[in-house]
């Protein structure tokens, strides 16, 4: 079984994060979300929040699972014995980074590659940030991301 991870914080998954996972779900039997547990920035959901939002967007998708995680992503791999990590890419901004964080995985793991997705037109402007942003000022964000996360985010906010 070819076995990839799909690493991120995930705060939160948006549409644009679950298109690049299903997509990775036809490429490899099977995908694990790594929601990462201890990102450098301050977080809307916790990491338990972020993993069960997460869950409640893959529930129709029978090879995705999520599973929360620290450290290295390569370790992360390692652990569930992964050969990929896919990563997406909306624009060339993101290019640059994503090619030193592959070079960085490669040099650590070289038995491990990764894969990068291009984002759906649709989705390619699509973060996470903005959707907290838009969420917080009040703009519709319904068909964004999946149900779940809209009605988590509504509620944070209005708390």
């Amino acid at each position: 079984m070819t076995l990839a991870i799909y690493p991120g914080s995930f705060d939160p998954i948006t549409n644009g994060h679950l298109d690049i996972a299903c997509r990775a779900a036809r490429l490899f039997d099977k995908v694990v979300i790594g929601v990462y547990d201890t990102p450098s920035r301050n977080l809307m959901f916790n990491t338990q929040d972020r993993v069960d939002l997460v869950r409640q967007s893959i529930d129709n998708y029978p090879n995705l699972e999520v599973q929360p995680f620290t450290g290295l992503v390569v370790d992360f791999a390692r652990h569930l014995g992964a050969r990929a990590i896919v990563r997406g890419l909306r624009a060339v901004t993101d290019f640059e980074n994503e090619f030193e964080m592959a070079m960085m995985n490669k040099k650590l793991a070289p038995d491990c590659d990764v894969i990068c997705l291009m984002a759906n037109l649709k989705y390619a402007f699509l973060s996470a940030t903005l959707i907290r942003e838009v969420a917080r000022l009040g703009g519709n964000i319904d068909d964004l991301v999946p149900l779940p996360v809209a009605a988590a985010l509504k509620k944070k906010i209005t708390a």
